[in-house]
């Protein structure tokens, strides 16, 4: 994969470097608003809406805006609205045509450099010569940025079901699935590419990179932090790789997603029995026993699936 420096494919400036106190504050729901971005990894680095100066144009819509320094080095978000910066922000606009999904990657590859920084080592001066790749993996112009934006109230199954633990019992996680460690990989050799990178996470799914190598576990599939964010357990659709902090739970049952959903909710409640001192590691994970609802001595899966059915947001699963 070729590299170029970031400067290659975006022209990069500094914002406005504006202090907020010096500007006027609007509610978020005045149609005049303009928003303002400072160096925040909170909403989309929106921490103000401002009113517009006369004297000074916001930048508009769709440019990307990356904190050069502070705590959030690096992060970097495409702006939606138009708006105005705080003290080192940066601002990128491509030089070419890009798509939205583009320079989500490209945010994404900015964030993948923020190990190389700190509070007191900025990124002011060397954003610029930043390498990224060239163009953006075939494998990402899969993902449809409207599936990432669209989301569904609607339950599947309107009836609701009501959590009776009278007929829950204990079933060994040995006995439910075929557990795995995770395979290590450093930073150094991940690459960038497609492959989705489970890591010791306890947000996005588990997801912290997206790598360069080909998946080594399967989907349909749960993982579950052993170390770092200990009993963190995922459902994992897709193939993916794991580090080798994380354990892949391999279903002996015919798993979907919204039994995989139930059971990892369970697991993620025996949390308590473990911390960054003690590991979930797997010789104690095949001992663990969770509650399951249960029908004639085994675990009830077509209740579990219809009760995460019955959730809100359950027609966007």
């Amino acid at each position: 994969m070729k590299l170029v420096p970031l400067s290659d494919l975006f022209n990069i400036g500094y914002g406005n470097s504006f202090d907020l106190v010096a500007l006027e504050t609007l509610k978020p729901y005045e149609p005049a608003r303009v928003n303002y971005v400072s160096r925040t990894r909170e909403n989309n680095g929106v921490s103000a809406y401002v009113k517009r100066k006369s004297e000074v144009a916001p930048f508009p819509p769709g440019l990307i805006t990356v904190a050069g320094s502070g705590n959030s080095v690096l992060e970097s978000f495409i702006q939606n609205r138009p708006f105005y910066t705080g003290y080192h922000v940066f601002v990128l606009e491509p030089v070419g045509n890009m798509t939205e999904l583009e320079k989500l990657f490209y945010c994404y590859c900015l964030k993948q450099n923020q190990y190389k920084y700190s509070f007191g080592r900025q990124a002011n001066r060397t954003l610029n010569g930043i390498l990224v790749p060239a163009k953006m993996p075939t494998s990402f112009s899969k993902i449809s940025v409207e599936s990432l934006n669209t989301t569904n109230s609607e339950n599947l199954i309107k009836k609701g079901f009501s959590l009776k633990f009278d007929s829950w019992e204990h079933f060994s996680l040995e006995d439910l699935f075929v557990i795995h460690k995770g395979k290590r990989l450093t930073k150094a050799d991940r690459g960038v590419g497609g492959t989705y990178f489970i890591g010791s996470s306890d947000s996005n799914n588990g997801i912290t990179a997206f790598v360069g190598h080909g998946p080594v576990f399967e989907g349909n599939t749960i993982t579950v932090n052993y170390n770092g964010s200990v009993g963190e357990a995922f459902y994992q659709p897709h193939p993916f790789w794991a580090s080798d902090d994380v354990n892949v739970l391999y279903p002996r049952f015919e798993m979907n997603k919204y039994i995989g959903l139930f059971i990892t909710t369970v697991i993620r409640l025996e949390k308590f029995r473990f911390n960054y001192g003690r590991k979930w590691e797997i010789q104690k994970c095949v001992c663990n026993k969770i509650l399951l609802p249960s029908k004639k001595g085994k675990p009830d899966f077509e209740y579990m699936e219809k009760y995460i059915m019955t959730l809100p947001f359950s027609s966007s699963i």
